[in-house]
């Protein structure tokens, strides 16, 4: 339908409008439909043993014309995630040439996304058979399906993009590839052909948001149209080629009773969750890296009411809430001339002039941390927000911290003074060394002793041990705390009967029938 075939000057690339999602080609020897300056298609070197032609085309571009094909046999793939021989990219890179010089990329972009994969490999399967490569069903099912995904999605990645039970995904140059899987990182059998083909693809991602990536602005954060946060540093600042990190949200979005189900908290734990949000603490959610800050933020937003306004401020938009009076705002980076960058502590600031009943702020890591608190103590209780730290006595400092990194000549009292009467609560997630992450402390912030903010753990994790599997042991309990400080709060929005049921069936006695403090006695 869309091949050149038959047409006096068929045989000549014709640069037009790549599709609404086209991919570079592989090893940057075709055309980079993403990006319009990419090079044109070279067409297949003698030594590939097959012409990139179609025959019954004129050759594109000089070429020393290249004998008859001889049968090619594709090496056997018994299955996906065992590592494919050159011989497989060999064959790969030449059947994509051939394709980018038959096809009429100008029609296939009148396309939608179904429809031009039926048509991409209805062509590769006839430039399969001319070319006279020998390979079974299941093997030319397997070259279609990557041959597709290079002109039409994210080439390699997508496989990894399609499974649900993947959380990260490392690219460390075109050669290597990480996952993690169930919390714990494994090489996943994906390659590039080259650094160019991962570069242009990591140019296709950050390019859907509106950022760039290049040799003049190598550190890029983006996202894929999932929410899935990107980020991507290029050469020169990495030395062994792009390195892409991604990750991933899960399709289905995580609720507090999945958390329950992963044993990420336990069922007391998620209604004192519950509680806590409904009633309009303002709550800082504290964790080291991957320990899934974000994911407990976006379940604690499921207790927020219908009839709340609520703002998002975010470097790269992924939290995903499902109210119906959300306003999403992102971060801009600065362009070519350095202008126009739009920081986190810009978005913050003018929220305040928005009329939100909440404010949420997808990671404090500088100066806004100071316009967070100010919001907090300034009539938009039950704000939220995460930062890395990695225990609650920390997250403190580090806010006291990125106050300072402000420019506020402020002394350490009035800061701590500031902190304390704005946060209310602060969620403690950990990622443990099995792989599991589980939410380890709910602290209250108290008050003043002195210099010093007192803190009140009232539900806790706790270790065990370990089982034969190397898989941690351990239990949520509360820490024998009837009334937390916030117990006012919860009683004027009629939740201190919830509460206090929460707290009660969450306790741990000793041997003596006391209730277990803070620490085991």
């Amino acid at each position: 339908m869309f091949g050149k075939r038959g047409t006096p000057d068929a045989g000549i690339p014709q640069q037009a409008p790549p599709p609404a999602n086209p991919a570079p080609a592989p090893g940057g020897d075709g055309v980079d439909t993403a990006l319009p300056t990419g090079p044109p298609p070279a067409p297949a070197t003698p030594d590939q043993g097959v012409s990139a032609q179609v025959p019954g085309q004129p050759v594109a571009q000089a070429a020393a014309p290249s004998p008859p094909p001889a049968a090619q046999a594709l090496p056997s793939t018994t299955a996906m995630d065992q590592a494919r021989s050159e011989e497989y990219y060999d064959v790969k890179t030449t059947v994509f040439n051939a394709l980018i010089d038959t096809i009429d990329l100008t029609q296939l972009a009148r396309l939608d996304a179904e429809a031009a994969r039926e048509e991409i490999r209805d062509i590769v399967s006839e430039i399969v058979a001319i070319k006279n490569v020998v390979m079974s069903i299941a093997e030319q099912e397997e070259l279609l399906e990557d041959i597709c995904n290079d002109v039409l999605g994210y080439g390699p990645l997508e496989p990894l993009l399609a499974r649900d039970d993947i959380a990260d995904i490392m690219v460390n140059g075109a050669g290597t590839t990480y996952i993690e899987v169930d919390g714990m990182i494994e090489h996943a059998a994906v390659r590039f052909a080259d650094n160019s083909q991962l570069m242009n693809i990591c140019q296709r991602i950050v390019s859907q948001v509106g950022r760039r990536v290049d040799e003049s602005s190598p550190i890029c954060d983006a996202r894929l149209p999932d929410g899935s946060r990107v980020n991507v540093i290029a050469p020169p600042l990495a030395l062994d080629g792009p390195t892409l990190t991604i990750r991933k949200f899960k399709k289905d979005r995580l609720t507090l009773e999945q958390l329950v189900n992963f044993n990420s908290i336990s069922d007391t734990g998620r209604a004192l969750l519950a509680i806590i949000g409904k009633v309009r603490c303002n709550t800082v959610i504290s964790g080291g890296t991957g320990s899934g800050k974000t994911t407990l933020l976006n379940c604690l937003t499921a207790s927020i009411g219908e009839e709340e306004r609520i703002i998002t401020c975010e470097d790269s938009a992924e939290l995903q809430l499902q109210q119906p009076h959300v306003v999403r705002l992102e971060t801009r980076p600065p362009n070519l001339e350095g202008e126009g960058e739009v920081t986190m502590r810009d978005l913050v600031k003018n929220c305040l002039r928005m009329r939100p009943d909440r404010i949420i702020v997808g990671e404090v890591r500088g100066p806004e941390a100071f316009d967070l608190l100010q919001a907090m103590n300034t009539g938009h209780d039950g704000s939220m927000g995460t930062l890395h730290s990695n225990s609650p006595r920390e997250c403190l400092s580090r806010i006291e911290s990125m106050i300072l990194m402000g420019g506020y000549n402020l002394p350490s009292r009035t800061i701590r003074e500031m902190i304390v009467s704005s946060i209310d609560v602060i969620i403690q997630a950990s990622r443990m060394r099995d792989g599991s992450r589980k939410i380890t402390h709910i602290t209250e912030v108290m008050g003043l002793e002195g210099d010093v903010i007192t803190l009140q753990d009232i539900f806790i994790h706790e270790l065990l041990g370990e089982d034969q599997q190397g898989k941690m042991i351990g239990r949520h309990r509360s820490t024998g705390i009837a009334r937390p400080k916030f117990w006012d709060r919860a009683k004027y929005y009629n939740e201190e009967a919830n509460l206090a049921e929460a707290l009660a069936a969450s306790e741990v006695s000793d041997e003596s029938g006391s209730p277990l403090g803070e620490n085991l006695g």
